[in-house]
């Protein structure tokens, strides 16, 4: 569980009614004086736990943090957002901590138990779970369902005929312990669409998300479709195990205790724990009559090429908008140095209501929030087969710079990289022109890829060297 998402599950704690230091307590030990009932077990560290009232806590358990299973006996383990969970570490860290406390639990069916729950995945790694559908056994379900159908028809009885109480309850608690045994060791796999829940989300919510989200998201959280990525497209040599990463700020997330509300909060690179703050920032665009893109990367101390953000403009909104949007986010970093890749589509191009070419328009916003901004001119837009050739073997770890992708960071570029196909030896492009639809979002489509080409493309054919001399500093091409 990441700390941004344990925040989210907090806040919908008290959606539901229950109140922080009324019900439940974050991160400390309960006081004496709201006479709690105690657990069975005191936890060695109450700093990452959520206790409730009843005695019960919850051990909030990060990926983002290696062991922070270890020493641990859990009595169930929840797993929300699956999707984003690394099946090997949850594997080897926090499944055998399921363990233990059999004499105060161990007549209850759910104890050692697991609830997973997630939007489908659109990854390989991400998927891990769903391979679990083939483990269900399905004639054990239908019995479990049979029983439960039988269990309900003699409570109705009981109901109905309370004068023989105790027949009928003889023979609930005679099917109630049928129904613990088949329960124990039950897989159950279900695929649940939002559709399915029309009664309590209305069709408004329906009808928005189409709108308002990206299709393979729209598809795979709404919907609950698997949506496979063809092998064959443009960058086929991404692979996200080698080249996507998570790099949350734990430090600065943990001094929130838990109040950060993503609704209500905005996200800045204070979140973000993958900026080397001591080297310069590298950007490249792509500029469009009604979507203007901006990927950010950093080349670090470790040669590798990190894709740390991307962002978009749409419609009104164009290049001065990104530029100040890019400055909003990192305005807390101390060390403001940019390097801006660009071709000669940014050159000789300006918008009606503005005289300076593009590039001109991005450097000054950019000076003008205090940035020192190298400008590096990469020519002629590249043939689709040589960046084709060049970024491919830069996620193999062929070239300079292996590219690794922050995967928070940069959900609409993962979609229009890993949607990118091929056409007449080079990048399908045919779709950019077309009129957006909500099954056809602009931020999804190849202009976003487009932006990243040139921050790959500058970082291993036009890298800059950085001299520190005092606290000047300048670049020089190397």
């Amino acid at each position: 569980m990441s700390d941004q998402y344990s925040s989210i599950c907090l806040v919908h704690l008290e959606e539901w009614g229950y109140k922080r230091d009324v019900h439940y307590i974050v991160g400390k030990k309960p006081w004496k004086a709201l006479h709690w009932q105690d657990p069975h077990f005191q936890p060695m560290n109450w700093e990452n736990t959520v206790a409730f009232y009843n005695g019960s806590y919850l051990n909030i358990i990060s990926q983002d943090r290696s062991g922070t299973s270890n020493s641990l006996s859990l009595d169930h383990v929840f797993i929300d957002e699956a999707k984003f969970i690394d099946w090997e570490q949850l594997n080897n860290e926090t499944l055998p901590a399921n363990r233990g406390n059999k004499q105060l639990f161990g007549d209850c069916c759910l104890h050692h138990g697991l609830t997973i729950t997630s939007d489908t995945s659109a990854t390989k790694k991400g998927s891990w779970f769903m391979s679990w559908e083939k483990k269900m056994d399905k004639e054990l379900i239908a019995t479990l369902e049979t029983v439960l159908v039988h269990l309900h028809s003699i409570r109705n009885k009981l109901a109905a005929h309370p004068e023989r109480y105790d027949y009928y309850m003889s023979q609930v608690q005679k099917y109630e312990k049928v129904l613990h045994s088949l329960r124990s060791y039950a897989l159950v796999y279900s695929r649940c669409s939002s559709i399915q829940n029309l009664a309590v989300l209305g069709e408004d919510f329906i009808r928005q998300m189409k709108r308002d989200l990206p299709k393979m998201t729209f598809l795979t959280s709404i919907m609950c479709q698997h949506v496979g990525i063809a092998m064959d497209g443009f960058y086929s040599g991404l692979d996200e195990d080698r080249n996507f990463y998570t790099a949350p700020n734990t430090s600065y997330l943990d001094a929130l205790q838990y109040k950060f509300n993503p609704k209500k909060d905005k996200i800045d690179c204070r979140t973000d724990g993958d900026i080397e703050d001591g080297l310069p920032l590298i950007i490249g665009l792509d500029a469009n009559t009604n979507i203007n893109c901006m990927v950010v990367g950093q080349v670090g101390s470790d040669q590798r090429l990190r894709i740390i953000n991307s962002l978009y403009v749409k419609y009104e909104r164009k290049l001065p908008e990104v530029a100040q949007d890019f400055c909003d986010y990192y305005k807390y970093l101390k060390s403001k140095r940019v390097i801006f890749y660009y071709d000669a589509t940014f050159v000789g191009n300006s918008y009606a209501t503005h005289t300076d070419d593009f590039y001109q328009i991005i450097s000054r916003v950019l000076r003008h929030n205090g940035w020192l901004v190298t400008e590096v001119y990469i020519g002629k837009p590249w043939n689709h087969l040589q960046k084709q050739e060049l970024i491919n073997r830069m996620f193999k770890g062929k070239a300079n710079h292996m590219i690794l992708i922050n995967q928070d960071n940069n959900e609409d570029l993962i979609v229009s990289i890993e949607s990118a196909g091929c056409y007449n030896n080079g990048k399908d492009k045919r779709g950019e022109k077309l009129v957006e639809t909500d099954e056809d979002r602009l931020e999804n489509r190849t202009d976003f890829s487009d932006a990243f080409d040139t921050v790959c493309i500058g970082a291993e054919k036009f890298p800059q060297s950085v001299l520190y001399t005092g606290s000047m500093s300048c670049h020089f091409p190397t």
